[in-house]
């Protein structure tokens, strides 16, 4: 909800304010300046303090920046709260997807771990409802509620917390309490718990603690190109573009405001629905399968968009607002509906921590570059050439899938770990 929701202010916020082209780029991508400290860092209060106490903190964050987002008096400050949630974005794409890897039976791991996403696509959509209902209200202060409606989720997120229990493996590997992770594995699974638990232990028997000039060693080069590559792809593919300046892109072909915005509720409808299937599919038919489809849908869509943005394209202006539909789709399934999971999996649970946070924090760099910087370019060279350049990339990302990509699907995370040491 927090990506989306800037998506309906930010021509309204440069027109308020003045701003140029670049400056606005700057300020939608200043939360994803702060998600790349958040995610740099968003593993270590996870693993001193324990996942639950984390992703409290990360809750009261969302709190403080919408609240302040919504009372923003000038530029400045906006950019300040947004960089707070910025920090909670970061910080939450490490700490969740390794809480629920961690809590999860191996035959669910991937669609439990995938509903990480599937909440995401969920609160993009609600953002891009609200700001439709909002925006047809015609209120010149319409944008600051359009920001301050996160406090809701955020006071849901504080309250809720206090009823997970804590990480198992964290409980083993850094607590040495093994009664307490015990009895959390009975309920994720009874019959396998004390097996489970064994694993774990024998698994951290190896020194617990690894630094970070260890983890970017050797030893770990193989998952970290692994993780670096998949999450470069993942935003190299326009995705972030599409979902930060959606209103805009249906805009430049035409569209009036409460068109654009509308539109872009088809947006948040058709990454979720594909989001869902996604989750039926990636303990089925593989993590790779997803991959492979979603790229194949990227290439086609996009290859298409470059082409509608031509200037000598004379076709109807309703095929945009399909193929968008087309390429959001092809994200949901595939690496919307994977990214997490994977970068989750690859990792030994020593590393994990530091795993996840160079998966997150890579994914944010280039979502910063993308967000940042597609307002400028788009202006400079036009959007055809863009989404040209997002083509090529996914063609790169199919290659990478089809030679480098491992399958990890009903495999635990120890077995991975084993695997991963014989590359």
């Amino acid at each position: 909800m927090d990506t989306a929701l800037i998506s309906g202010v930010e021509q309204t916020i440069q027109k308020l304010w003045n701003l140029s082209d670049a400056i606005t780029g700057q300020m939608v991508a200043m939360a994803l300046y702060g998600t790349i400290i958040g995610a740099l860092t968003g593993g270590l209060p996870a693993e001193r303090l324990g996942r639950k106490k984390a992703l409290l903190v990360i809750a009261l964050l969302y709190f403080v920046s919408a609240l302040g987002s919504a009372l923003a008096p000038n530029i400045g400050s906006l950019m300040f709260f947004r960089f707070a949630g910025g920090l909670s974005v970061g910080a939450s794409s490490v700490v969740a997807p390794m809480y629920i890897a961690e809590i999860s039976p191996r035959e669910n791991r991937g669609k439990l771990t995938a509903l990480f996403q599937f909440n995401i696509v969920f609160g993009i959509m609600v953002a891009y409802f609200s700001n439709w209902l909002i925006g047809a209200t015609s209120n010149p202060e319409a944008w600051r509620w359009m920001l301050g409606i996160e406090v809701i989720p955020a006071v849901l997120f504080i309250a809720l917390i206090p009823y997970v229990p804590e990480s198992p493996r964290w409980l083993i590997l850094k607590k040495g309490n093994r009664e307490k992770a015990l009895s959390t594995l009975k309920i994720i699974n009874a019959d396998t718990a004390e097996t489970l638990l064994a694993d774990i232990v024998k698994s951290g028997k190896i020194k617990q603690t690894v630094g970070l000039r260890r983890f970017f060693s050797r030893e770990y080069a193989f998952p970290i190109l692994l993780v670096f590559l998949f999450a470069a792809f993942n935003q190299l593919s326009g995705i972030n573009a599409v979902i930060y300046y959606a209103p805009r892109i249906f805009a430049s072909s035409g569209m009036a405001v409460e068109s654009a915005l509308l539109s872009s509720v088809g947006i948040g409808v058709t990454n979720i629905v594909f989001t869902m299937l996604g989750l039926v599919l990636i303990d089925r038919m593989g993590r790779k399968f997803l991959i492979y489809a979603g790229s194949i849908g990227y290439i086609i869509s996009l290859g298409l968009i470059s082409v509608v943005f031509r200037e000598d394209y004379n076709g109807p202006a309703y095929i945009l607002p399909v193929l968008l539909f087309v390429f959001i789709a092809a994200h949901a399934i595939g690496q919307g509906a994977v990214i997490w999971v994977f970068i989750s999996e690859i990792f030994p649970n020593k590393v994990r921590y530091w795993g996840s946070s160079f998966g997150s924090g890579v994914h944010w760099v280039f979502a910063a570059l993308i967000a940042g910087n597609f307002p400028y370019f788009a202006g400079k060279f036009g959007q055809s050439y863009i989404f040209g350049f997002f083509t090529f990339m996914m063609v790169l990302q199919l290659i990478f899938v089809w030679k480098m990509m491992p399958e990890t699907k009903g495999v635990s995370l120890e077995e991975i770990e084993n695997q991963m040491k014989k590359k």
